[in-house]
This record gives structure tokens, sequence and C-alpha cells, in this order.
């Protein structure tokens, strides 16, 4: 059963999930949000109200999603051949792609299911759970294999740039519905003048087969209060060595797909205060939107970790660099199944 609060946008079930070797980017300023003088003057009106009233916030600049296109071949490349992915019926929630051949999900497609729900975030996280292990279990397929060959996934992801302020200004603003007619009349796109700032988060389960959940700060900008896995966002200054730039991403797409992979593990680190010693390599299940926060998109990654809860929770008490972020761990005892080793 789908959560109503999210739309699941790519589900990577029929190739066991999908290691950094299988993902790439494109980046280009087509990418970027539409705008004009009108939408910029409402954005900066926006963020002066509410950094009035939560003056810790901070804006910088985040990746924007645009589109992506999976493209399946039977040929294992050297790159991904150290990683044996079982070829897998493709998941009944994409019905868009199919693993024999290349398919593009352009923005409105990707957007036509993004509409607003009121449910509470605690039910949400149980749901995102259940589609985590549904995703994980996969099933072989008997078709798509020949000659002895896996169906290997790349996936092309196409950014540009956008920032906090931003997404709080349009995806969180009183007009988006204004804004989604316009993009749907201006550029046949809702999101078009929308930010959509690609997040991460984390699926992370213990050695003793709990899932991590912590509860949000209220002093946090959304979801105060409420149960949540670790997470945030890929940050363009990573990977830029002095100003963030499109031309500056453009010139190390490898290096942003780097930061997509060790920011999820980033944010573990920082949020439940594990070091990065003790998890595994992350495994991208699939890429959601996520209605509680204004329709943000979100890659969901599976990650392990080598500690047992208690040590866990041990470690979150003492407190990483971000403790301010939430305030309670709490475990959810749940199998995952058939998860990479």
């Amino acid at each position: 059963m789908m959560d109503p609060e999210v739309s699941l946008l790519l589900d990577c079930a029929a190739w066991r999930g999908l290691w950094q070797s299988q993902v790439q980017v494109e980046i280009s300023e087509r990418f970027n949000r539409r705008t004009d003088v009108a939408l910029e003057r409402h954005i900066e009106e926006m963020w002066t109200e509410r950094v009035a009233r939560e003056p810790w916030l901070f804006n910088g600049a985040k990746f924007r999603l645009h589109s992506f296109r999976l493209t399946s071949s039977s040929n294992l490349s050297s790159s991904s051949a150290s990683h044996q992915h079982s070829s897998c019926t493709p998941s009944s929630h994409i019905p868009v792609l199919d693993c024999s051949e290349e398919k593009f999900c352009a923005t409105d497609v990707l957007h036509d299911a993004a509409q607003n729900s009121s449910d509470q975030r605690n039910q949400q996280t149980a749901s995102r759970l259940e589609q985590a292990s549904s995703t994980c279990d996969c099933r072989a397929s008997t078709d798509k294999n020949t000659d002895n060959q896996e169906a290997v996934a790349i996936l092309t992801i196409r950014l540009g740039l956008t920032c906090y302020k931003d997404y709080l200004g349009t995806n969180w603003s009183c007009r988006v519905a204004e804004l989604r007619q316009r993009g749907e009349e201006e550029f046949s796109d809702p999101v078009a003048l929308l930010a959509q700032p690609l997040g991460v988060g984390a699926v992370l389960c213990t050695e003793d087969g709990q899932v991590v959940l912590i509860r949000r700060s209220q002093k946090v900008a959304e979801a105060g209060g409420q149960l949540d896995i670790p997470g945030g966002h890929p940050e363009p200054k990573a990977v830029c060595e002095e100003q963030v730039s499109l031309v500056a991403l453009q010139q190390r797409p490898e290096a942003v797909v780097a930061e997509f992979f060790s920011s999820v593990c980033a944010e573990i680190r920082d949020e439940v205060n594990v070091p990065l010693s003790f998890l595994g390599e992350p495994v991208l299940m699939g890429v959601a939107l996520n209605h509680t926060s204004a329709g943000r998109p979100s890659a969901e990654f599976y990650v392990s970790c080598s500690l047992t809860s208690d040590e866990v929770r041990k470690l979150y008490w003492k407190g990483g660099a971000e403790a301010h972020e939430s305030t309670d761990i709490v475990f959810l005892s749940r199998k995952v199944r058939n998860l990479p080793e």
C-alpha cells in the first residue's frame, strides 16, 4: 500500500538497488528553475519573513532535480562488474520503466503525481520503511537474462542548481498552486517554477536488525517534532573547489555522484553520531516525492551498520555535529529482506 504522502518516482527493486558505479549525472542551465522578476521579489519577501521568525535558518546552494533517464544493458562494464546484482522483475510502481530498453522520465512525467496531502509524518515514516523492505525484496526474472549475462541499470540524473531560499519561496509558498498552474500553462511543466532541491535519506539498519529513526527538533524548518530517517541534502559546495557554479560542477560529474552517495553517510555521521567506518556502502533504492516537505524529491538509500542498536544509541546520546537537529532516537524492529550484502 502506497502512502499518500509519498509519490514513488523510481523503484530500483528490479536491480536490487543501484551502486555508485551505476549512477551518473548531466548538469545544465537548462535544468534550472524558470523565474521572473515578480517571483524573485516574492521569494525575497518570504525569506525575509521566515528568517525573522527562525533566525537560525541559512541559505545554501542545492542540486535541483529536473528529470532522470534509466538505461538497462545486459553487458557488464568493468566498473560495475565487482557488484553482482540479480536480474529482477521490474516493480509495478514504475510502469514507465522497462529494464530491457532506455526510457526517459521527463519532468512533467516525474511530477504529475505530486499532489498535496495532509497525513501525519509519523505515518509516512512507517510507510517509507515498508516501501524500503518491498523495494529490496526483488524476484528473480526468467526472461531478462540471455547468454548468462545480467541486466545492469545505469541511471542518469539531470540536475540544475537551486538554493534553500528558493525552496522555501516556491515549494513552501502560499502561492504554490498558482506557481504550478503557471508552470503548466507557460512551460507544460507544473514544477518549472519550483526549486525542487534533491535531498537524500537513509534507511539505516543496525547489526541486530533495527532500523534507526530520529525525532526532529522543533527548531528545524520541516516536520519539527516528527519521526524521520536520517537525511539531508548533497552539497554543491562540497564539489566546487571555489565558488559554486554550473561550470565548475559540469567539469566534475563523477565528484557530483560521489557527493550524492557520500552525503547520505555524512548525514548519518552528523545526525546519529555513527562514524563512517561502521557504515556500509550506500545502495540507492529509489527516488520519491515527499509531500509533507512541499513535494521535495529525495533519493532514498539503504545503509548497513556494523554496530548494534545499543551501541548506536550510546553514540547518539554523546552528540554529533548536528545533534541540535533532533531530540531522540527510536529503533524499529524490522527484518529488511534480501538487501545487498
